[in-house]
């Protein structure tokens, strides 16, 4: 993913809410969501290059997502990152071992932002920063950099989703907030090594040039009991497939809003 905005323990009905955009080279194949046929309680995405995803869940609650870290210039590291969603979901390590884990390896991928959560714990790492931690409840908003680094379009479709968050957090509002391609002003752009011009060009929550833009808009909702997957596909900018995924969950519900914070496995 490249734009991610999340609600954590933030809604009475809904302990994980994710409204987020990936955007990619139109030439770098991949596969729409679907139940993978080699691990068939995980549905995602899935990278048909190096076999990884970008943002997947699972029937017993599992979450990952992940953004790269804009670094103009950098290498793309040894390892896909891809492959560090898909590992978190088809494992069972609690969130912060998995992210501690990974800290290790940290110098075999490029500049990433990694997401991963189990139903009661969730928890964020980027590479290039800090260390891994748990996440408190609240609205959170992920680009190419921090986590709540405020640029525009994060910023925007935080504002978004708790908006939408009062009104039920409907999937079909928060496709339409992914789907805004309004440009930031100038003066409210980043300045992320790139130049104005492509400042320009991906500052819209929705991107779309000749070559690259916004692949898959996703909207998840996990609830006490049952899990809702949409997505909308986008092929050189124009509506692909769209698909809606719901199941129930396979594991104790999640811990109510303020419970069992703290570090865990």
């Amino acid at each position: 993913m490249c734009l991610i905005a999340l609600a954590w323990q933030a809604h009475p009905d809904y302990p994980l809410l994710v409204a987020a955009n990936r955007d990619e080279f139109y030439a770098r194949p991949a596969a729409p969501a679907r139940y993978w046929e080699d691990v068939p309680d995980l549905l995602a995405g899935r990278d048909l290059k190096d076999g990884g995803t970008w943002m997947g869940v699972t029937r017993q609650g599992r979450f990952a997502a992940l953004t790269n870290v804009r670094e103009p210039g950098a290498g793309t590291g040894r390892l896909s990152r891809g492959l560090l969603v898909a590992d978190f979901l088809r494992g069972d390590a609690g969130p912060m071992d998995y992210l501690h884990a990974v800290a290790r390896r940290a110098g075999e991928f490029g500049g990433f932002n990694l997401l991963v959560g189990d139903g009661h714990r969730l928890a964020c790492y980027n590479n290039r920063h800090g260390t891994p931690f748990l996440l408190g409840p609240g609205i959170h908003g992920l680009s190419n950099k921090e986590l709540d680094t405020p640029w525009p379009k994060v910023q925007k479709l935080k504002a978004g989703l708790a908006d939408a968050m009062s009104a039920g957090a409907a999937p079909a509002i928060l496709l339409k907030l992914l789907r805004d391609d309004s440009p930031p002003a100038d003066a409210d752009l980043p300045d992320t090594g790139v130049g104005l011009t492509m400042e320009r060009v991906l500052g819209p929550c929705f991107i779309r040039t000749p070559v690259y833009g916004t692949r898959a808009s996703t909207v998840l909702r996990v609830g006490r009991q049952r899990v809702e997957f949409v997505e909308q596909s986008f092929v050189q900018g124009e509506p692909g497939e769209y698909v809606e995924f719901s199941f129930e969950l396979d594991v104790e519900p999640p811990l109510p809003p303020g419970e069992g914070w703290g570090e865990g496995k």
